[in-house]
């Protein structure tokens, strides 16, 4: 049955779902947040993404975020696609003008660290928030966006509280190359996507490391980004149980970790520092570039001392986490913890 969909968010995800969306018939809006216009203005021109440089299908309706409350009349789903940085915004700005019981699916990736340093994901700080009356779900998995536009074969879990909701949202997504499992395992799935930031730094410093050492454009070395992408995991796995997330989630974190270690801003990002450049030299050199993975970061070293300091967990079951966190703060750097990274079993 055809459905209405608004994506709120003109961002390259939220806008690449139209395309799995269009193959299967549906009506599709795309509604800008107040910082969209100019890829709003694109794409009505060229059917065309600004941004991420993709055709977009024929017969989407645009808008601008000022005309927010006509976009969002009849709709039958709602996709949150704004980045991390503008969930607060979302929260106060958005959802008091959406109707509670239209479904709600969130592309959003992030974590958000309690003062008492409990790591929550979005879809539990927006019921925090006083939306517990929304019908919440979110999207979760390794998938980029540039990727999903050109119709490759993607894995991805759909997460909620309610079973029959997940499987209409799997029923209106899904095509032959866009792959959906379902689960209720909100904290899981969405811990381990979020994560899963702070150690694609790590690995990629290990690019870094060796161009550093043999100069740029020099073949690389893959044990030592197979050694820190193993330790990831194992941290990873670490901080899923800390959640309460089932340890099966973890091949999300790890597919999500492959994908962001090929390419991206977050590449960018660790490669400059396994050259050498500091945190403050390195991000100044990406000068206007967003970053989630330093906020994710910084909010999951900032939960692991936290809990450290109440006896919940030792820091030293997170030597790549304490490790990244040290170069948030500006710490001098001591060099990747390898030995740490080893352990034994009897």
């Amino acid at each position: 049955m055809k459905k209405t969909i608004a994506i709120i968010g003109a961002g390259m995800m939220g806008s690449a779902l139209s395309i799995p969306l269009s193959d299967n018939g549906h009506e599709i809006r795309i509604i800008g947040t107040h910082l969209d216009n100019e890829i709003i203005d694109h794409a009505k021109v060229n059917d065309n993404h600004k941004t991420m440089k993709r055709a977009l299908p024929k017969g989407i309706a645009y808008y601008y975020y000022e005309e927010l409350s006509k976009a969002v009349q009849g709709a039958d789903i709602i996709v949150c696609g704004v980045s991390s940085f503008g969930v607060d915004w979302y929260i106060e700005n958005v959802m008091p003008k959406l109707d509670p019981a239209v479904p709600m699916i969130s592309v959003t990736k992030g974590l958000v660290c309690e003062e008492n340093g409990n790591l929550i994901s979005f879809p539990h700080y927006m019921k925090k928030r006083g939306m517990g009356h929304f019908n919440l779900n979110a999207i979760g998995g390794p998938c980029t966006s540039y990727e999903l536009a050109d119709r490759r074969h993607s894995c991805v879990a759909f997460c909620g509280d309610d079973i029959n909701t997940l499987k209409m949202l799997k029923s209106v997504f899904e095509t032959d190359y866009y792959h959906i499992s379902l689960s209720t395992d909100v904290a899981g799935v969405e811990c381990a996507v979020a994560m899963k930031n702070a150690y694609a730094l790590a690995v990629t410093m290990a690019v870094g490391m060796i161009e550093k050492q043999e100069g740029e454009g020099c073949t690389l070395a893959y044990n030592p980004q197979a050694a820190i992408f193993g330790q990831s995991v194992r941290e990873m796995r670490r901080l899923l149980k800390l959640v309460g997330g089932h340890d099966d989630n973890v091949i999300y974190a790890a597919g999500d970790l492959y994908v962001t270690v090929y390419g991206g801003r977050t590449r960018l990002l660790g490669t400059l520092l396994g050259r050498g450049l500091t945190m403050k030299e390195a991000l100044e050199k990406l000068s206007g570039v967003t970053l989630e993975s330093v906020s994710i970061a910084g909010r999951t070293y900032k939960a692991i001392k936290l809990l450290s300091q109440r006896g919940v967990v030792k820091e030293e079951d997170y030597p790549i986490l304490m490790y990244i966190g040290s170069l948030l703060n500006g710490e001098e750097d001591t060099g990747m913890p390898w030995a740490k990274f080893e352990e034994e079993r009897f």
